[in-house]
C-alpha cells in the first residue's frame, strides 16, 4: 500500500507539474505574441517612413543587430515589389518572411497580424553558420499588411499599393524554449523531491499499520495476549487501534470463557459419571447379594438389608437424576415461570421454622437488612434484629422455595447443630441498569459493586428496587478458593462428607441458575468470625427471561438423566 501511495503522489505531482508548465508556456507565448502584434501596429508607420534612415545606419559589418524589422512594399502603379528593409543575422545569414510579390493577402486581412514561414538566404554566408543563428533564422515571422497611400497633385489621397512589415519570432521562440527547459528542470526537481518526501511521510504515517500487521501475525500464531500499540487519539489509526484492542480483549475473554466452559464440561461429565456410577455399583452389588441370599436358609433378614440398600441407592440416584434434569431444563430456558406474586419474607420465615424444627438447639436470628453508611470509606450491609419484613415480588414461587431450602438445608447438613444463624431481608435501591445484576460474577468484588450502587441510589434516586436476602452461618465454611467454585456443578468442599450427608453437589448450581433466571445475583462470602454467608439480590419488578440455549453440560445432563431413568426402569 505504501508503494502505491508513493507512486500515486508522484503521478499527481508529475501531472500537476506538466499542467502548470504547459499553462505557463501558453500564457507567456500568448502574451509575447500580443506584444509583438502591438509593436507591429504601433510602429508600422514610423518604420515605413524611416526605412531610408534605417538602411543608412547599417554598419559595414556582416550583421546588423539594430535592424529587426522587415519591410516590403508593392507598388500597384508599376506592378513592382520593393524590399525596403532587410535584417541580417550573424555570418551573413538572411531571413525574410514568405510574402506574395503581387500585393496579395492570401486570405488575410489588412491591419491584422498573422504568422508566415521564413525564407533563409545563405548566398552571402561566409563559412558554416552556427546552429543557434540558423534556428533563429528559420523561425516564422509575424507580419501585418497595411494600405500604401500617397497624396495626389490635387490634394486627394490615392491608393498606391500594399506595405508588409514583419518581425521575426525567433527571439520569442527562443525565450519560450528556454522557459520550457527551465520548467522541465524545476518540475523534475519538484517531482523528485516530492517523491522522496512522500516516501518518508507515507512510511512514517503507515508505521502504526505495520505494527498492527506484526501484532496481527502474532495473534494469528496463537498469542491472544498481544495488543495493538496505541496511536494518537483523534486520528484514524488511533481509532482503529482502540477498536482493535477492544475487539481483541473481547476475543481473548470469549476464548478464555470457552476454555473454562470446556474444562467445566469435562469435569461435569467426569463428576456426573462418578456420581452415577456409585449408586449403580451399589445397586448392582446388592442385587447380586440378594440373588445369592434369597434361597439360602436363614438369610432372609440379610436379603432384606440388601433390598434396603438397593432402595437407598436408587433413591440417591433418583435425586441426582432429578437435579440433573432440573439443571438441564434451566439451561435450556425452560422449567421456570416468573408469574407468581409471593412474599419473600414468608418464604424465608418458613425455612427458618423448618431449620428450627430440625435443630432445636440452634440460635436463629432474623432481622431487616439495610445499608450501613456510618463509615463512608467502608460501606456494607448490616442487619437490624427483628421480624423479617414482607417483601412482595413477582417470581417463580416453587423455584424460589427450592433456592431457600437448598441454602438452609446446607446449613443444617454442614454446620454444627448448636452454631448460630442469621437470616435477614431488606429492600434497597440500586443505581444500575435492570440487567446489570446478571453481568456480575459471583464474588466479593461484585457484592461491593452492588453496595456502591445502593449508596449512589441514595443520592441520585435513579435505578431499580431490589430485594436483598442474606443467610449467614458460623460453621466450618469453605476454603478461600472454594468461594468462587461453590456454584460449580458437583463441587463439594469435602466430597466424602457430602456423600455421607446425602448431598449431590448440584444444589448451589441449581440455586444460581434459578436466581439468574430471575435476573438476579447470588454470591457466597466468608462470614465475620468464620462460616459462610449467601447473599441474594433480585429485582422487584418482573423481568422477561430471554431463552438461552446452553451447550455442553446441559446436553450431557439430559443424556445422563435419560440413562439414569432407563437404569431405574430396568431395576423395576
Amino acid at each position: 500500500m505504501s508503494v502505491k501511495l508513493v507512486i500515486s503522489i508522484i503521478v499527481l505531482l508529475s501531472v500537476g507539474t506538466v499542467s502548470i508548465s504547459l499553462s505557463i508556456r501558453q500564457l507567456v507565448n500568448s502574451y509575447m505574441l500580443q506584444r509583438t502584434d502591438s509593436q507591429l501596429l504601433q510602429q508600422a508607420e514610423l518604420v515605413f517612413k524611416n526605412t531610408t534612415l534605417l538602411n543608412d545606419t547599417k554598419s559595414t559589418a556582416d550583421s546588423n543587430s539594430f535592424v529587426s524589422y522587415y519591410v516590403q512594399a508593392y507598388d500597384s502603379q508599376t506592378g513592382r515589389t520593393y524590399q525596403l528593409l532587410q535584417p541580417m543575422y550573424r555570418d551573413g545569414v538572411v531571413s525574410r518572411p514568405m510574402l506574395p510579390h503581387d500585393g496579395g493577402l492570401d486570405g488575410h486581412e489588412i491591419a491584422v497580424p498573422y504568422t508566415t514561414p521564413a525564407v533563409v538566404d545563405l548566398e552571402n554566408v561566409k563559412g558554416q553558420p552556427d546552429h543557434e543563428t540558423m534556428v533563429i533564422a528559420q523561425a516564422p515571422w509575424r507580419v501585418v499588411a497595411l494600405r500604401w497611400v500617397s497624396d495626389s497633385a490635387n490634394g486627394t489621397i490615392e491608393p498606391r499599393g500594399v506595405i508588409y512589415i514583419g518581425l521575426s519570432l525567433g527571439n520569442q521562440i527562443d525565450m519560450i524554449d528556454n522557459l520550457t527547459r527551465f520548467c522541465i528542470i524545476v518540475g523534475a526537481a519538484v517531482v523528485l523531491l516530492g517523491g522522496v518526501l512522500s516516501a518518508i511521510t507515507v512510511q512514517r504515517t503507515l508505521s502504526p499499520l505495520k505494527r498492527i500487521e506484526k501484532t496481527a501475525a502474532k495473534i494469528a500464531a496463537g498469542d491472544l495476549s498481544q495488543r495493538v500499540p496505541d496511536a494518537p487519539e483523534g486520528t484514524e489509526v488511533g481509532t482503529l487501534a482502540k477498536s482493535l484492542n477492544t475487539m481483541l480483549a473481547q476475543i481473548e475473554r470469549s476464548f478464555r470463557q470457552q476454555q473454562t466452559t470446556t474444562e467445566k464440561m469435562k469435569r461435569f461429565v467426569s463428576d456426573a459419571s462418578h456420581e452415577l456410577r456409585t449408586p449403580l455399583a451399589a445397586i448392582h452389588g446388592y442385587a447380586e447379594l440378594y440373588r445369592m441370599q434369597r434361597n439360602a436358609p436363614g438369610q432372609i433378614e440379610r436379603a432384606d438389608d440388601s433390598i434396603a440398600h438397593i432402595e437407598a441407592s436408587s433413591a440417591r440416584m433418583t435425586l441426582l437424576v432429578e437435579d440433573l434434569l432440573s439443571l438441564a431444563r434451566l439451561d435450556e430456558g425452560h422449567g421456570i415461570s416468573i408469574t407468581d406474586h409471593i412474599d419473600l419474607g414468608s418464604v424465608i420465615r418458613d425455612s427458618a421454622d423448618d431449620l428450627h424444627a430440625l435443630d432445636p438447639e440452634r440460635d436463629i436470628t432474623t432481622g431487616v437488612l439495610g445499608l450501613d453508611v456510618s463509615e463512608p470509606d467502608h460501606l456494607r450491609l448490616s442487619m437490624t434484629p427483628g421480624e423479617l419484613p414482607s417483601v412482595m415480588m413477582v417470581a417463580d414461587g416453587t423455584r424460589l422455595h427450592q433456592v431457600v431450602t437448598n441454602i438452609v438445608g446446607n446449613i443444617h447438613r454442614y454446620t454444627p447443630a448448636d452454631s448460630p444463624v442469621e437470616l435477614s431481608l431488606g429492600v434497597l435501591g440500586l443505581d444500575m441498569p435492570l440487567d446489570g445484576l446478571t453481568s456480575l460474577a459471583s464474588g466479593e468484588e461484585s457484592l461491593q459493586a452492588i453496595v456502591g450502587a445502593a449508596a449512589r441510589f441514595t443520592v441520585t434516586q435513579h435505578g431499580m428496587m431490589v430485594a436483598v436476602a442474606r443467610f449467614t452461618d458460623h460453621g466450618p465454611g469453605v476454603p478461600p478458593d472454594g468461594l468462587t467454585r461453590i456454584f460449580e456443578r458437583f463441587y463439594t468442599a469435602d466430597p466424602s462428607r457430602a456423600r455421607q450427608k446425602g448431598g449431590t453437589g448440584l444444589g448451589m448450581a441449581i440455586a444460581q441458575s434459578v436466581i439468574n433466571a430471575h435476573r438476579g445475583f447470588i454470591c457466597a462470602t466468608e462470614s465475620p468470625g468464620g462460616g459462610l454467608t449467601f447473599t441474594i439480590v433480585m429485582p422487584l419488578a418482573p423481568t422477561k427471561r430471554r431463552p438461552e440455549r446452553a451447550r455442553g453440560p446441559a446436553v450431557v445432563g439430559i443424556m445422563l438423566t435419560a440413562a439414569g431413568l432407563c437404569c431405574m426402569r430396568g431395576l423395576r
